[in-house]
């Protein structure tokens, strides 16, 4: 965004409603439509990215063992890692590159996205993870319902052509997003994740062996 206002390629989120012809609306995707900015898009979605696969994969594994039925816990792994594949797409394909690649990407973020913060906030009040549901629950479902009014708000002002306040509500709902994501690190204090890597050793012996120990056997006897 500041290199893009940096080199005139998009208003401030701060400026009048912008006259027909003069630059362009802050929406995020112009402002990281042109290099140097670009490229800064590009690596800040991918490292976005993976780190909500990341998310994705441990929330998982913490809420496995305590859901009843995993088909919600599923659906929210299986939706993030959507949402971050869309946002691959949605950084490394830019908008005048490749408008169509784009907004696939776009839609795959904000709508998997939205769909995970509601899975996330349902899981949360379900499993009450040290009695910290509603504490955390709350919160969640507060910022799902910002997340799902802007993403409706945004559509409608795009509408109706009034894309100052389509930007500046789009980028509030990427503000949404992030806060959203913060609120898992309330329940992750609480556990320990650990990668084991270990070298697998057969517990018997080959054929062959086994032969050859008889053999030494019976001749020791003998």
């Amino acid at each position: 965004y500041f290199i893009a206002v940096e080199d005139d390629k998009i208003l401030p989120l701060n400026s009048a409603e912008r006259k027909p012809g003069v630059k362009h609306a802050p929406y995020i995707s112009i402002a990281g439509d042109d290099p140097p900015a670009s490229c800064v898009f590009s690596q800040v979605m991918n490292m976005a990215a993976f780190l909500a696969l990341v998310v994705a994969v441990l929330r998982f594994i913490q809420l496995k063992p305590k859901v009843l039925n995993p088909w919600l816990n599923i659906s929210g792994l299986v939706a993030l890692c959507l949402a971050s594949f869309g946002m691959t797409l949605l950084g490394n394909f830019q908008l005048t590159s490749d408008e169509e690649i784009h907004n696939v990407g776009t839609s795959l973020t904000f709508g998997f996205g939205t769909l995970t913060c509601w899975i996330q906030a349902a899981l949360t009040l379900k499993v009450n993870i040290k009695n910290e549901g509603r504490k955390v629950g709350i919160p969640r479902v507060i910022l799902s319902a910002s997340i799902t009014l802007c993403v409706v708000l945004y559509f409608i002002l795009m509408a109706q052509n009034i894309h100052m306040y389509a930007a500046r509500v789009q980028w509030g709902l990427v503000m949404c997003f992030l806060s959203y994501f913060g609120t898992f690190a309330v329940e992750f204090r609480h556990y320990r994740y650990e990668i084991v890597c270990s070298e697998y050793q057969e517990n018997f012996l080959s054929f062959s062996e086994s032969l050859s120990e008889a053999s030494e056997y019976q001749t020791d006897q003998v």
